[in-house]
């Protein structure tokens, strides 16, 4: 490799928008993050929702905010109903 053409590796403070902060090496003097693995909601678990220019707002306007517990509950109660309304099979077929 060459002598002096590659930038100087070093420890940096990185810190998050969500108040994390760790060290990291990179070429940068400092790192700041939107997102990091604190406060993704694929590592925690939990949905964050960041909203841009309103679009959240007018979307849980408009549907409604639900839950997935109240998602499982209303499919349950969609699956009974259906159950209930199946029309039952005759006996009708197997005299005629």
């Amino acid at each position: 490799m060459k002598e002096g053409i590659h930038p100087a590796y070093k420890t940096v403070d990185v810190r998050c928008a969500c108040g994390n902060e760790f060290q990291t090496r990179s070429t940068k003097p400092e790192l700041h993050l939107e997102i990091c693995s604190a406060c993704h909601p694929f590592f925690t678990g939990r949905q964050k929702l960041i909203d841009t220019e309103g679009r959240v707002e007018r979307f849980t306007k408009k549907f409604g905010v639900q839950t997935s517990e109240q998602r499982k509950t209303a499919a349950k109660a969609a699956k009974a109903t259906t159950a209930k309304k199946a029309p039952a099979k005759s006996s009708r077929a197997a005299t005629a």
